[in-house]
């Protein structure tokens, strides 16, 4: 069962996409309701209440009730000739590009936490055990809304350096952006100049949008000055 696509001309619009895109959606404001409420209850008796399991219903159970009336269908890998058919393809160079930026950058990030979480006082942690607060309550109330102060400016720069580091996907065999426009097209064209102003442009397209994201939840976290 299919609800078919709309034709607007230059593309087609699935109906079924539709159909989950609205799904997700509704059930985005059904968590946030479910969260709201959860806050007020706690905010009223000073306990709240457990909510995981009914926030994991809400997103998947709508999901795939209507995957299954839509009709749920997988595709697996077949050998056809002398190739593979269906399934997902992934290919070595992608993956050898993930880990190593992985790796690489998962290094530095887990470093920058680290001393986000050692700059707080200890003092902070056992005067949340005294008040009875349980470990993971102290960390996520008293121990990260402050240490979130002192990572999140050095996390920009590893995002932003991630982003460019991006562009050695050249050095395994994957063409993005630095293959691609920087290598493929002006091997052809012969605009050198053109070429690169506009891989640069898109690096800084990329670059301000990160940080302009970045700088405004560090905004949010940072203490407020009078």
């Amino acid at each position: 069962m299919t609800l078919g696509d709309i034709d607007l001309g230059i593309f087609k619009i699935s109906l079924d996409l539709l159909a989950i895109v609205a799904v997700l959606v509704g059930s985005f404001y059904a968590n946030r309701a479910l969260l709201t409420n959860a806050t007020k209850v706690q905010e009223s008796t000073g306990i709240r209440p457990t909510t995981w399991w009914k926030s994991l219903l809400i997103w998947v159970v709508p999901v795939l009730a209507v995957k299954f009336a839509l009709g749920l269908h997988f595709a697996y890998p077949e050998l056809q000739g002398f190739n593979f058919v269906n399934g997902l393809n992934v290919s070595n160079s992608f993956v050898a590009l993930w880990l190593a930026l992985t790796l690489y950058t998962g290094a530095f990030i887990a470093e920058i936490v680290r001393a986000g979480i050692m700059a707080i006082s200890k003092g902070q942690s056992e005067a949340a055990f005294a008040l009875g607060l349980r470990p993971g309550r102290t960390t996520s109330l008293v121990i990260l809304p402050q240490a979130m102060r002192v990572i999140v400016p050095p996390l920009i720069s590893q995002y932003l350096n991630l982003t460019k580091n991006s562009s050695l996907a050249i050095a395994v065999g994957y063409l993005d952006l630095r293959g691609t426009l920087g290598g493929i097209t002006l091997n052809q064209t012969g605009r050198e100049l053109e070429c690169v102003l506009l891989m640069m442009l898109i690096y800084l397209a990329l670059s301000l949008t990160i940080s302009g994201a970045m700088n405004i939840y560090n905004a949010s976290v940072k203490l407020k000055e009078r």
